[in-house]
Order: structure tokens, then C-alpha cells, then sequence
């Protein structure tokens, strides 16, 4: 194995040009960068967005622009390592602040990424997904895959705003980003899929011969079921630790392709330590307090507040009170790909 490339400047000047008028470009002097040994070396850096500080400027946005103006009106959190204004949190995950006024109506459209919405805080607003009403109560976690149409509404009293965790990096870099609008959809007279056909876990619509299974049939995980069984499951865990991911509740695989979904529990006084994997990530805190350290770097954390690690990230969670938090990661992704990967501390 070469331990020194040679670089573009030690080849000569009329090559350099010549090459540069054929079209092509010498792939040695730039190895390196697109194939580094041993591990990846991340653009994206640790974010850290207190909710405290955004709540302000969400609803400075929500006096200055009307939602027929912005058609989705949203704060995006862009990546440090790529700066202000960039679509990304991580090289794979956009993420996004959403405010909905009462009485107002987000448009009906359809995209090829697919979209997560977790409530943050307010209540009254509600999702429509392919004709299926959504309610979003704090801590809801509401599916909007790509390809289905959807728009939001607001019935309630006080603001609404929810965190958006989209594919969006992806479907852009693959040139294969776009929405088409549409009218709003008409509404279904029947609670959705959550509160009837998968009320309770472990249970399923009877199959019938012959019967086409939806590929999305849960697009509302409550957060209240899901609260309770990490409690639950914390009373019986050692350290008081409880993961439990998101999945599709008739196959059991990721509620989306391409990103994956855990709530996780943080007993008081515990930390998380997890593996370096090779997968990015975004947590959301829907309630508690603590500390995360990635890579040296100290985030003090509390409710509503977001924060990331980039690929191989070292992470340690420690939580001051009971800390309850989902985590956005694209092992999904990497999982089809055939090249997740977790390596110990």
C-alpha cells in the first residue's frame, strides 16, 4: 500500500492542461479524500439546537409570513461543518422547525422524500395522509412517505410546532427531489389506523387470502404508548436503559426505508455509552434533562431540544432526571446498502 500519492502539482503543466481540456482528471492526487483508510472522515460536526432560543424566531415567523406565503412555514437546522443555510443536519438527514397557527392550512402536496413530523408542542393540529386524519399530540411521531399525499391543519387554540427529519439529502443528491401540489384531501369519518386496527401491540387485522397488505398501515406512533413501555421496560433493564425502534407493525421492519426511529429512555443519574456506529444521528428530547458528550464535545441538554452525532461518532448520554428521547438515524440505509457497522469504544 502506497503511503505517499503523488499529487496534482508534480505532474507537468501541459499534462494538467491537456487533461483538464479532455474532460478528465488524474484519480490519485484526490484517493484520499473519496476512499480515506480505516474510517470516514465526516463533514458534518456535532449540532446542538436549544428549543428556547428557536421558539421565538418560529413565531417572529409566524407574525412576518403567512402560511399561504411559505407554504410550510420552517426554521431548517443546518449541519455546523456546512453552515448556516445548508439542507442538511447530516450528510443523510434534513431537519426542520414547523409552526402552524390555529385556523390555518398547510397545502396538499406529494414529494419523493419521505418525512417524519415529531410534535414538539401544542395541540389542536393534525396531519391528513392519503384521506387518514393524523392527530399530533407532543411527542406523536407522524409518517408522510414519499409518494403519499399530505397537509396539515390546525383546529386548536395555541401554536403548533413539530420537528421535520426528511431524506431529503439523498433524494437531492440523487437529482430526484420534487413535490407536486395538489387539492386538500377529503377526510376519512373514522379515528386512524393507530387508535383502531393496531390499538394494541402484538396485534394485526386478520389476513385475508389474497389481501394486499398497505406498505405503510401505522402512519401515527403516540407517544403515551410509547412512554409507558419504555417505563416498563426501564423497571426491568439493568441501569435503567430502554431502546424500542419505530416499526412497521406488519412486518416488522423500519417504518421508512431509508431512516430509522428509536425512543429511547435515560434513566436519572445512568448514561448511555453506545458503540461508534457508522450510521449519523438526530436526537430529539421530548422530556428531561442531561448531558451529551460527542467527540469532546459537551451539550447540556433539556426538553424539546435537538442535538446530532456524526458517522462513528463517540456518544455519551447522561441524564440528570428520567430523559426520554427519539433518535433519527439512517440505519435503514446503510442496512440495504450492506455496510452498517457498529465498532466498540
Amino acid at each position: 500500500m502506497a503511503e505517499q500519492l503523488g499529487t496534482l502539482e508534480e505532474l507537468p503543466q501541459d499534462y494538467r492542461d491537456d487533461m483538464t481540456a479532455a474532460g478528465v482528471a488524474p484519480l490519485w492526487p484526490m484517493m484520499r479524500n473519496v476512499l480515506p483508510h480505516g474510517a470516514p472522515r465526516p463533514v458534518t460536526r456535532p449540532g446542538y439546537w436549544n428549543y428556547q432560543a428557536i421558539r421565538p424566531l418560529l413565531h417572529r415567523a409566524g407574525a412576518l409570513t403567512p402560511v399561504e406565503k411559505a407554504e410550510r412555514r420552517v426554521l431548517v437546522l443546518s449541519d455546523p461543518g456546512r453552515g448556516a443555510g445548508a439542507m442538511q443536519a447530516t450528510a443523510s438527514i434534513y431537519l426542520g422547525l414547523q409552526l402552524l397557527l390555529p385556523g390555518e392550512t398547510a397545502p396538499a402536496h406529494v414529494h419523493t422524500p419521505s418525512a417524519v413530523r415529531i410534535v414538539v408542542e401544542g395541540k389542536g393540529g393534525y396531519t391528513v395522509v392519503d384521506g387518514e386524519k393524523l392527530p399530533m399530540e407532543e411527542g406523536d411521531l407522524v409518517l408522510t412517505p414519499g409518494g403519499e399525499w399530505h397537509d396539515h391543519g390546525h383546529e386548536g387554540t395555541e401554536p403548533v410546532v413539530w420537528l421535520d427529519a426528511l431524506d431529503l439529502p439523498l433524494f437531492y443528491y440523487l437529482e430526484g427531489s420534487y413535490a407536486t401540489e395538489g387539492p386538500l384531501q377529503a377526510q376519512r369519518n373514522r379515528p386512524d389506523a393507530s387508535q383502531v386496527e393496531y390499538l394494541s401491540s402484538g396485534l394485526a387485522p386478520s389476513r385475508k387470502l389474497g389481501g394486499a397488505a398497505r406498505r405503510y398501515p401505522m402512519m401515527r406512533y403516540p407517544w403515551g404508548r410509547t412512554e409507558a413501555a419504555l417505563t416498563e421496560m426501564a423497571a426491568y433493564t439493568d441501569g435503567g436503559l430502554a431502546e424500542l425502534d419505530y416499526v412497521n407493525p406488519e412486518t416488522g421492519a423500519d417504518v421508512l426505508p431509508t431512516m430509522g426511529f428509536t425512543a429511547m429512555r435515560i434513566g436519572a443519574g445512568q448514561a448511555d455509552r453506545p458503540p461508534l456506529r457508522s450510521s449519523s444521528a438526530a436526537f430529539h428530547v421530548i422530556k428531561g434533562r442531561g448531558i451529551a458528550t460527542i467527540n469532546g464535545e459537551t451539550i447540556t441538554f433539556g426538553p424539546k431540544d435537538t442535538f446530532t452525532a456524526p458517522v462513528f461518532a463517540e456518544i455519551t448520554l447522561a441524564a440528570e432526571e428520567d430523559a426520554y428521547l427519539v433518535r433519527v438515524h439512517d440505519r435503514p440505509l446503510q442496512d440495504k446498502l450492506g455496510y452498517y457497522e457498529e465498532r466498540a469504544r
